[in-house]
């Protein structure tokens, strides 16, 4: 059965575990009492992702806007410093930059991995001067090109913060994205791999710094008998229940990133003769799939607006790749890099076209959707 009951093909949305998993700890949560932030499951959650990830020191949150936000104030960016970012994103990884009312300066991104670009990052630093921290991105599960970015960020000394939002279960050299830079940051909003309804982590880099981020997002309440203040807080913690839907989850992890896998499989099979040349992994990464997206060749004749008209006709959700945040009106005022040449996020977002990634797709739904995008050419 296709993921809805009309027959609608969506692009990604929350997939809960046939064996009912989730109900257990929401289960677990009334039981307790305990629905409000905070409480076992989150706990819970927590320990999992840091046991998944092989890591340490790893907060829940309400969201990964919320994760960013943070890792920004723990970087120490403030009003008038640079903060680097990669161009072709989602626009919640750039908006915290703007919460701490820090100056971004767009990155582009380079073809290999769609991500940020060690060059243009090294050009960046030339014209701007040493950032206070840098944002590199996983698009749509791919991880960037880590060799390269931390390069520059080690001899620079620069503050690496990942935005890993949607690479849950990505690796890059056999290590977790999410877990490169000083600071990484996970996302479990409805449309990601595994879901918390809302949510997200911030990764840390010590038990010191993961205190520290559990007290600022808990309204930064000091250990006194009364509630005393010394700095700003936020209300940023994540609910009990929502912990307990994420608890769940983590149980079918593998199992939602081997589906991801599988789907681009089938795109690339059935649409391997057609104009169209896909986001892949390199030999060092090994991507969740979390969307399969694709470049529509330049002499092909058909825009990403016109595939995705034809395809939403059909009853087929697709997307265009993110608009750059150097191109949104937003972000008018802020600097832009290139390697030189030309600029390569713009010329994917020109030609980029995300398809169908639901877990809970069939094959079948799957050849209806390359049916669709064949007819096209």
């Amino acid at each position: 059965m296709p993921a809805d009951k009309s027959g609608n093909i969506s692009l990604a949305t929350p997939h809960m575990s046939e064996e009912g998993y989730e109900l257990e700890y929401i289960n677990r949560a009334f039981a307790d009492n305990y629905i409000a932030p905070l409480g076992r499951n989150v706990d819970e959650l927590e320990s999992k992702l840091c046991e998944y990830l092989d890591t340490r020191n790893i907060v829940a949150l309400s969201s990964g806007t919320a994760s960013l936000h943070l890792a920004m104030i723990l970087a120490g960016a403030d009003r008038g410093d640079h903060v680097f970012c990669q161009s072709i994103t989602f626009s919640a990884s750039a908006n915290p930059i703007r919460y701490v009312g820090a100056n971004p300066v767009f990155i582009d991104s380079e073809y290999g991995s769609w991500n940020m670009s060690p060059e243009a990052l090294r050009a960046a630093v030339k014209k701007y001067g040493v950032p206070k921290a840098i944002v590199a991105v996983d698009l749509y599960g791919m991880p960037a090109d880590y060799d390269g970015i931390e390069s520059v960020c080690e001899e620079y000394g620069i503050v690496l913060i990942e935005d890993a939002a949607e690479a849950l279960g990505s690796t890059y050299k056999g290590r977790h994205c999410g877990t490169f830079g000083q600071w990484g940051v996970l996302s479990f909003n409805g449309n990601k791999i595994i879901t918390t309804s809302g949510g997200g982590a911030l990764i840390c880099p010590d038990a010191e710094a993961a205190a520290h981020a559990k007290k600022l997002a808990t309204q930064a309440r000091e250990p006194f008998p009364w509630y005393e203040h010394k700095e700003v807080g936020y209300n940023y913690r994540l609910s009990n229940i929502c912990a307990g839907i994420g608890c769940g989850q983590m149980k079918v992890l593998d199992r939602r990133v081997a589906r991801k896998r599988e789907i681009f499989g089938l795109y690339t099979r059935l649409l391997e003769n057609f104009p169209l040349t896909f986001q892949k992994d390199s030999a060092d990464t090994k991507s969740n799939c979390w969307l399969t997206s694709c470049l529509i060749g330049r002499d092909a004749g058909i825009t990403p607006t016109q595939l995705i008209g034809r395809l939403k006709a059909a009853g087929i959700e697709a997307r265009h790749a993110w608009k750059p945040m150097h191109m949104q009106e937003v972000f008018s005022d802020a600097g832009y890099v290139t390697a030189g040449g030309e600029s390569v996020c713009e010329d994917i977002f020109a030609r980029g076209v995300c398809l169908p990634s639901d877990t809970k797709l069939t094959d079948d739904d799957i050849s209806r959707v390359c049916e669709v995008i064949r007819s096209c050419f």
